[in-house]
């Protein structure tokens, strides 16, 4: 089993580097962003222990780039702060699991070998609607060849409706799919959104895609528009 270790920090890269070969693992050290970036797509890895915080790009930015490569490999990121917005976002740019800085490495090792049991995991599949494209591994929406470039919650309703062409979703729907349960249903938030991602998707391209349904709610039509 092959495992990379992208780690900046001298000591602590020997120290895993040492402790891996230890359980039997061939290691590869990387350093920096680009190294990580490089040596994940071109060579074959079973596992990555990654480092979030190493010199640019960052270890979230490089597992973004390569899951968007199509490197699925197993990730263990590492993170200094235990806050739950870092591991959010190692989750989000598509990190399988996470260990807090300091950690004992018995429970690295557990981790690690919990991860090549599971192996490689296959990417999501791209969704599509006529020639409007989202990719849920890397937030990417597109009409044909153009990118589009969306809000986080724009990505999350522009994603609900993707997953049901066709379908007439109601103001309660979208509500419980979109927005948090802190939302009191006073306002006419969909509708806001639902304008605004028109105003992305359909109107630069002359289209109408995302149509209103009297009384009911929205819909995407199911050949996009």
């Amino acid at each position: 089993m092959r495992v990379l270790v992208v780690e900046d920090e001298q000591k602590m890269a020997d120290l895993l580097k040492r402790g891996l070969e230890r359980e039997g693992y061939a290691v590869d050290v990387a350093a920096t962003g680009e190294q990580a970036v490089w040596a994940g797509i071109e060579l074959p890895y079973d596992a990555v222990v990654l480092d979030a915080m190493i010199p640019a790009p960052d270890g979230f930015e490089v597992c973004r780039q390569w899951r968007e490569q199509g490197r699925w490999m197993p990730v263990l990121m590492l993170t200094a702060r235990d806050a739950v917005d870092d591991r959010v976002r190692g989750l989000d740019v598509g990190a399988d699991d996470y260990l807090t800085k300091p950690f004992a490495f018995s429970e690295l090792f557990a981790r690690v070998r919990a991860l090549l049991r599971r192996g490689a995991q296959e990417r999501p599949p791209v969704l599509t609607v006529g020639d409007l494209m989202f990719d849920p591994a890397t937030h990417r929406a597109c009409r044909g060849d153009v990118e589009i470039t969306l809000s986080a919650k724009e990505l999350a309703l522009f994603e609900y409706f993707m997953r049901s062409p066709g379908a007439v979703l109601s103001r309660t729907d979208i509500i419980d799919h979109v927005w948090d349960f802190a939302y009191d249903g006073t306002s006419n938030v969909v509708d806001v959104y639902v304008r605004y991602l028109r105003e992305k998707i359909d109107r630069p391209f002359e289209r109408h895609a995302l149509e209103t349904v009297r009384g009911s709610g929205y819909r995407l039509r199911a050949d996009g528009g």
